[in-house]
């Protein structure tokens, strides 16, 4: 096969198989797998906003708040870690509702230390149970922070810094650079500080309002392929009309490897399991997986369990396979086109999420409070489920071509991966009944005969 090519020159070249692959394999690497849009929360971000509220003698106070404008992505236990670098000498005399994790060499100071002293601090935030004294509104709750969508007011997350060695004019104040966010692993980036319109403040007797004395927002944005180098979930099917359950495909999240990764995983029967689960890795929080084809500390079982005239019914599972680990206030987000249809939902809350105007397929599915809203770890009570009834839409429902399973499955804001679409549970015809399905029927009729002979 040969292409052409035009030349710097103007003249026609020809380019061989060999040359086109490699100009496409250039054209490729120029385009990174770590893009951060998500097609279901197209404008999701965590915004981090810069109050200054005070200027002091030698610096100023600023109260930051993080606004997980997200829908479905939270950050659970051991909570998220905010870092930057500062722009000059700064450093931080005090904070409320926070800590830095450092304090850093402050021996040039005499008398009065401050609270940090690095270049690069690194902040968290305090636990609940904080002295009133050291708390702030929206403070101290170990770094959680729930999803725009699920709980909005938990969705922010605030501490107080006092900061010396800075500017103490809007002129002479120089932005911090260089912002990471951790939540608790990497997945997200972010931006340059930018200063903005000062934020407004309504009094507590809504008679008057105050504002910022400079403010500035830096905006993170989050990437599944930054976060991890393989996915964490994946979904299996079956359905009523078909004995075949599709499994998660082989090796989904990593392949058993007892021979150069041994303790990789361990079987659910194992005398070693307790010793395993409380082994060197649990401090880490690196998983501990139970031994399957797929290897995902989390599996969705999408079931089509009945067919009604007008409704239809499916089954959803949620299976951690992950023995070192709680999800806390977890959410799962589906797209299916009967979404816009949907009529009852047992034992999970339900919000449509309406990414796009107009197209009303996507769900967003979690827990309800104090009943199922913390799938445990791996083990007998790992699993959390619920089921789903459709109305039909005459006009497009079918269960032909696996239209009755879903287009894609999230499971707390991470793409689960699906098994390929010709391994779908197919619908059987009439031609193709298995002669056991023939057999049991034409006994079924045969019995009935006998039944109503003996009566006549």
């Amino acid at each position: 096969m040969e292409f052409l090519s035009l030349s710097a020159s103007g003249s026609i070249t020809k380019l061989g198989s060999f040359a086109v692959l490699l100009v496409v394999l250039f054209i490729c690497s120029s385009f990174t797998s770590t893009e951060a849009y998500d097609a279901l929360d197209p404008t999701g971000n965590i915004t981090i906003k810069w109050d200054v509220i005070s200027w002091t003698p030698d610096g100023y106070v600023a109260t930051v708040t993080m606004y997980n404008f997200q829908q479905y992505r939270h950050i659970q236990a051991p909570g998220w870690t905010l870092g930057w670098t500062w722009a000059k000498k700064e450093v931080i005399w005090s904070m409320m509702g926070g800590q830095t994790t450092e304090q850093g060499d402050c021996s040039r100071f005499k008398g009065n230390v401050p609270h940090c002293c690095k270049k690069d601090p690194t902040v968290v935030d305090l636990l609940p149970g904080t002295p009133y004294n050291q708390q702030i509104a929206n403070c101290c709750k170990g770094g959680v922070l729930s999803s725009w969508v699920q709980d909005p007011a938990n969705a922010a997350s605030s501490f107080q810094v006092s900061v010396g060695a800075a500017g103490t004019t809007n002129k002479t104040v120089k932005l911090p650079k260089n912002f990471t966010l951790r939540a608790p692993g990497p997945g997200y980036t972010c931006g340059p500080a930018k200063i903005v319109r000062s934020s407004k403040y309504l009094t507590a007797d809504k008679r008057r309002v105050t504002q910022a004395l400079m403010t500035w927002n830096v905006t993170c944005t989050y990437s599944q392929f930054l976060a991890q180098k393989t996915p964490t979930c994946c979904v299996s099917l079956s359905s009523f009309y078909n004995e075949t359950i599709v499994n998660c495909p082989t090796c989904t999240c990593g392949c058993q490897n007892n021979i150069t990764e041994p303790g990789s995983c361990v079987n659910p029967d194992s005398p070693y399991l307790a010793s395993a689960v409380s082994g060197p890795g649990k401090s880490s929080n690196a998983p501990l997986v139970q031994c399957t084809s797929h290897m995902c500390p989390i599996r969705v079982h999408w079931h089509v369990k009945l067919n009604y005239k007008e409704y239809w019914r499916v089954k959803i599972t949620i299976t951690n396979f992950n023995y070192r680990m709680n999800y806390t206030l977890w959410n799962l987000v589906v797209q299916h086109p009967n979404f816009d249809n949907v009529t009852q939902l047992f034992s999970f809350n339900y919000k449509s999420l309406t990414p796009y105007a107009g197209l009303n397929d996507t769900a967003m599915l979690w827990g309800v409070k104090f009943y199922n809203d913390l799938l445990t770890e791996a083990g007998p009570y790992g699993n959390v489920q619920s089921e789903l009834l459709f109305r039909k839409d005459q006009s497009t429902f079918t269960f032909e071509k696996g239209w009755a399973f879903p287009r894609r499955i999230y499971f707390n804001g991470d793409n689960c991966v699906m098994p390929p679409p010709d391994a779908y549970p197919w619908l059987p015809n009439a031609g193709s009944r298995p002669i056991s399905s023939l057999l049991h029927s034409a006994f079924t009729i045969l019995s009935s005969l006998v039944f109503l002979l003996a009566f006549a």
